[in-house]
């Protein structure tokens, strides 16, 4: 068994013999009773199924290579999404990304944007 923070992670082995021993919470007996009608109904009334997934914004693809930069951002700004916990710089990107495209999207560029020095 490794562990890593709250994450346990078993061997295929270590599972097999946790399972001889008894150690599956699996109600197995609820399982082989269950209907089909009723899987069905089960996973329809799932508070956590989601059925209306809109991907007419989805992109696909490879994001674009990130550049670093220095940048000067309003204190209370910068903690607030230090204060959203790991990943906040890709939040911060992702924020720009979005003013990005709807900025884009109304006023289109009348030539291609410089390309900056490396």
């Amino acid at each position: 068994m490794r562990k890593k923070g709250n994450i346990v992670s078993y061997s295929l082995e270590e599972l097999k013999e946790m399972v001889a021993r008894g150690e599956d919470r699996t109600d197995w007996s609820r399982i082989d009773e269950m209907t089909g009608d009723k899987l069905e109904e089960l996973i329809a009334n799932d508070p956590d199924e989601i059925t209306d997934l809109d991907w007419s914004k989805a992109i696909i693809g490879i994001p674009p290579p990130k550049d670093p930069v220095n940048i000067r951002v309003d204190r209370d700004v910068l903690q607030w999404f230090r204060g959203k916990g790991k990943g906040y710089q890709t939040m911060m990107n992702n924020v720009l990304r979005a003013y990005f495209q709807v900025q884009q999207f109304n006023d289109p560029p009348s030539t291609p944007p410089r390309s900056t020095p490396k």
